[in-house]
């Protein structure tokens, strides 16, 4: 019809596309969400319910918003790009049992597993199969979060799209044969996969092609899993910020098939015999090297682009459960980084081919030094916000607090600056590292010792105690929020208020 609109449907039925310049335009919202609410048929609007603050895509475009009712309403959260996730630990797997995903044999059968790897009839769940290399097994609690999703998207196609419903689940066990989107983060590719089951532990059981296919080596990371369906109605690549980085972590596209060969070399490295032979126990006494025997290996990179890339892996120790073991990370579970760190060099100790010594050197160098170095940086260079309106500012008004009048606080915390320092300087005590290192440590301590003094402050820095040399310098301001504050620009004309100084601010006039 010609007309402007500020959504992306017209109310003559028509889609809307972006022209222009975008611009500011008054909406009603209270409005608006009454409408939304009509549209889908609610008695009434959901508590609590948020959204952006402001449009950073190019094109400004906002989402309808009946997705963000329904969302609240399955008690669901969006990302930024429009998608659902449920975050899991990578954890490699090339074989299981039904019995230890929660799968029927019916439904084995209904997925394509009839044989098990001894190519005998799938009669028991207690025999041993084969895993598909777009197959995953996520966490129970994956699972029921799905259920959720799948409520929302069922609701979202019936009552905003006038769409049949497609998932009808009821129990996480109705989520299984559907297909998701593996996404790692910093990435802007996902892959296609299958739930097939579910397990007690809290990771993402996949093959190692599945999770290398999503450039991960496949042991220890944290990806993401969306269903298929939610990102192929929810996805808008109009939704993601317009600044760098705005399109890394996205489902830009979606690869259907895995190809072996287009996977990370580090998968291809899996040898898949049912057992060693002696050679290589050989090879070991004599400390020769891996490519002496290679030959008598079955790796995975010898089946490429042959019949046996996908299938007729081996393994050389089997064992009653796939989530015998922790069912949650201990990275998770022990609360300081001080115990993670404690934790992990015990174990070190206790592995004759680990030198803790090293391992403390590479996580000092690695991790904790960078980290301390640009949080300090980041601590330095800091805006300065208002409590109240939400402004910022690159320095501090001469005024000291916001021209709102309300008093500015920082956005980088001593807490943030100092959380790795205890951790760093008694482990490199204990350990021993080189006095290159030590050194290091010791300067980043003078540094920050420079800026906040010996103690440990826990509570909010504020801007009465921040000065370049650490030490508290109170300055006076009014204490009655109500009396006017003393601005440098009082008594200018209103138009002048609130301008950064410049030379033509001391002309004669």
């Amino acid at each position: 019809c010609g007309e402007h609109r500020v959504y992306y449907r017209c109310p003559c039925g028509g889609h809307t596309d972006p022209v222009g310049e975008s611009k500011e335009v008054p909406v009603n919202l209270a409005e608006e969400l009454e409408k939304a609410r009509k549209v889908l048929g609610e008695r009434s609007i959901p508590p609590k319910l948020k959204g952006e603050k402001e449009l950073r895509s190019k094109d400004m475009c906002p989402e309808p918003l009946e997705k963000g009712i329904l969302r609240r309403k399955h008690e669901i959260y969006v990302n930024k790009d429009g998608t659902v996730r449920f975050d899991l630990t990578d954890v490699p797997l090339t074989h299981f049992r039904p019995r230890e995903i929660g799968l029927s044999v019916e439904k084995a059968l209904e997925l394509g597993y009839d044989h098990d790897v001894y190519d005998r009839p799938l009669t028991d769940p207690e025999q041993l199969c084969e895993l598909k290399v777009q197959d995953i097994v996520p966490s129970n609690s994956c699972g029921d979060f799905m259920v959720r999703v799948a409520d929302f998207i069922d609701d979202l196609l019936e009552r905003f799209y006038e769409l049949p419903r497609h998932y009808n689940a009821q129990r996480k066990e109705d989520i299984i044969g559907h297909l998701a989107i593996g996404l790692a983060p910093h990435t802007s590719g996902g892959i296609l996969c299958r739930i097939i089951g579910f397990t007690k532990a809290s990771v993402c059981f996949g093959h190692p092609f599945f999770h290398a296919a999503k450039r991960r080596n496949a042991d220890g990371d944290e990806d993401s899993v969306v269903l298929l369906l939610d990102g192929l109605l929810n996805f808008s690549r109009s939704y993601l910020p317009d600044s760098r980085g705005g399109l890394m972590d996205a489902p830009l596209v979606l690869a259907l098939r895995l190809d072996p060969n287009e996977v990370d070399k580090e998968a291809q490295n899996i040898d898949v015999h049912w057992e060693y032979p002696l050679e290589f126990y050989r090879a070991g006494v004599e400390f020769r090297h891996p490519r002496d025997i290679q030959s008598k290996m079955d790796l995975v990179a010898d089946r490429i682009k042959s019949l046996l890339q996908y299938e007729g892996f081996g393994f050389t120790h089997d064992t009653h459960d796939i989530a015998e073991g922790p069912d949650e990370s201990a990275y998770k579970t022990l609360e300081t980084m001080m115990d993670k760190m404690t934790a992990q060099l015990e174990l070190a100790k206790r592995i004759r081919a680990v030198d803790e010594g090293d391992v403390v050197h590479r996580v000092i160098t690695k991790h904790f030094l960078p980290d301390l170095i640009g949080n300090l940086k980041s601590f330095s260079g800091q805006k300065f916000r208002c409590t109240k309106c939400g402004e910022s500012y690159r320095r501090v008004p001469l005024c000291g607090h916001c021209y709102c009048g309300n008093k500015l606080n920082l956005t980088v915390y001593e807490a943030s600056v100092k959380k790795y320092l205890e951790v760093t300087s008694r482990i490199g005590r204990d350990y021993g590292v080189s006095e290159y290192t030590q050194q290091r440590i010791r300067l980043i301590e003078k540094s920050i010792t420079s800026i906040f003094g010996e103690q440990m402050d826990n509570s909010p820095p504020s801007l009465d105690s921040y000065d370049e040399g650490g030490g508290e310098q109170p300055l006076e301001f009014p204490d009655d929020p109500d009396e006017e504050p003393v601005v440098w620009d009082k008594g200018l004309p209103e138009k002048r208020r609130k301008q950064p100084i410049s030379l033509e601010s001391f002309s004669e006039e």
